[in-house]
């Protein structure tokens, strides 16, 4: 389908209120998987680094499922898809309840809540780029602080759901909510079409549906007729049986009562099937491969290039203290009359702050994003190597500031990424790097509670993080120094024969 220009407003202001509260009620709880992180290990006495792979994999596994997340998007569209994953998110975080040992959660909440919330996000960026172009920065900026608003929100709500109806009810209850994921899902509207004529079909789809041919050549109806007729005789004689004069007469009689019409007509259409099953197989194997000489075509690009590897090792990283604090604040004996707001809640709501302010930064025409991003890197690199000084509520609370407002670099990654390969690419390079996202998401909680576990302090762990987002940061400044300029013109050019998904339209 060809999309008619953005039209920055109108029904898309509706798709970013709509983004929002899915974003908001699809990520609050596994952000804010803190609060029940303790929880569940005071609940199955399991290693830190055990129970973090609970919280790790709802982040992560979405993520890791991204080039899935963006194919489904493209195929079946936002609408469906959002439906869809709203009874995935609901009923994960449902089944949790009743779990009754960790492997349980990896699968209930980790998996099934965790791809549910890819889904959710992928469709929901997708069709904000769509409906957006001038204002794209701000669009995904405000639709991207539902999830920290549900951060902030959601930390106090589970804490106090907790207190009153324990974990198992928590969870019930914050499934429940989820379920207007649907409501918000209907109204994802797919962007009209535009009024220009499409673009002329290939030979191929020239064809119809129940009558599939090669265009190369092939033998004929009538040969392939004759094929089966000499099939049908070897199978006779290879088969014949003691009760062969049985089957022969059984046989007459059924030949008898079936016209030769009949028999020439059944013949064709077994021909025209298994025609139509070689073109078919053979255009998905083509589409396969288009799909991989894109892949490669990206991947020539140094700065798409150095972006995975940060984007890898920011989340490896800075996506730790999310779901760590409060058992940092718990290992430095901190008094609770001093505890006054949740770490993770100051996280999530500096975490909205960033993502508002960097999206309308990288909106001015003078703001390279790329340098923008590679900033937040650097700094929050700075910020996790100052963890292991914070021995008190108030200095760790302000490093939870510091490390949400950067972390709001989420909102101006998918600007980055259509800036470096142009918005045709979007929906393919931007899974690619989700994937990696997501493999990052699924290890750096657990190898910073194994950290704990081997050295009984964070020092270490939080040394590593800070390293590898710094580490990540510097390739990406060193590549798009001399380059940025260069891979920004050549990505508006799609190079020919190139792979597209097709976006369908949901009436």
């Amino acid at each position: 389908m060809v999309f008619r220009k953005p039209p920055d407003g109108g029904w898309g202001w509706v798709i970013v209120i709509v983004s929002f509260f899915t974003q908001f009620l699809c990520y609050g709880s596994p952000l804010a998987v803190g609060v029940l992180y303790v929880e569940w290990l005071d609940a199955f006495g399991e290693g830190k680094g055990k129970t973090a792979w609970v919280g790790s994999l709802a982040n992560g596994i979405g993520l890791l499922a991204s080039p899935v997340c963006s194919i489904c998007v493209s195929s079946f569209g936002a609408r469906p898809v959002a439906i869809f994953s709203g009874f995935m998110v609901a009923g994960g975080l449902m089944m949790s309840s009743f779990a009754p040992n960790i492997y349980f959660l990896y699968i209930s909440y980790g998996i099934v809540v965790g791809l549910g919330c890819g889904l959710l996000y992928t469709a929901t960026v997708t069709i904000t780029c769509h409906y957006f172009d001038k204002r794209r920065g701000l669009a995904l900026g405000l639709i991207s602080t539902g999830s920290s608003v549900g951060l902030f929100i959601y930390a106090a709500l589970q804490r106090e759901l907790i207190d009153l109806y324990g974990l198992d009810g928590c969870l019930l209850i914050v499934g429940a909510l989820s379920l207007n994921i649907l409501a918000c899902g209907s109204l994802m509207r797919p962007l009209e079409s535009s009024d220009s004529p499409p673009p002329e079909k290939s030979c191929v789809d020239k064809v119809p549906d129940q009558y599939f041919v090669y265009h190369e050549k092939e033998k004929t109806v009538e040969e392939n007729i004759s094929i089966l007729d000499k099939g049908y005789i070897d199978e006779k004689c290879a088969n014949n049986m003691p009760d062969y004069k049985q089957d022969s007469i059984l046989n007459k009689n059924v030949l008898s009562s079936i016209n030769v019409n009949e028999k020439d007509t059944y013949k064709k259409k077994v021909v025209e099937q298994t025609n139509f099953c070689k073109q078919l197989a053979k255009r998905k194997w083509q589409l396969y491969l288009n799909y991989w000489e894109e892949t490669a075509v990206l991947f020539k690009n140094k700065v798409f290039s150095a972006l995975f590897v940060a984007i890898l090792l920011f989340d490896i990283g800075g996506f730790p203290p999310s779901l760590l604090m409060e058992d940092v604040a718990r290992s430095a004996n901190i008094n609770e009359d001093d505890y006054h707001v949740p770490l993770i809640s100051i996280i999530g709501i500096m975490t909205a702050v960033g993502k508002l302010i960097l999206g309308i930064l990288a909106d001015f025409k003078w703001v390279n994003t790329l340098y923008l991003y590679v900033t937040t890197l650097l700094m929050m690199g700075v910020a996790l190597f100052a963890i292991p000084f914070a021995k008190s509520y108030l200095t760790l609370a302000m490093l939870s500031g510091i490390l949400g407002f950067l972390t709001g670099n989420w909102s101006i990654f998918p600007y980055v990424t259509t800036k470096t390969v142009g918005i045709e690419k979007l929906t393919h390079a931007y899974g690619i790097l989700m994937f990696f996202a997501g493999l990052g998401n699924s290890l750096g909680p657990p190898i910073v509670g194994w950290f704990y576990d081997w050295t009984q302090e964070y020092d270490t762990a939080f040394y590593f993080s800070g390293f590898c987002v710094l580490l990540g940061g510097f390739l990406l400044l060193l590549a798009a120094l001399p380059c940025w300029n260069t891979c920004t013109s050549q990505s508006s050019k799609l190079p020919p024969n190139t792979y597209s998904y097709k976006v369908a339209s949901s009436a």
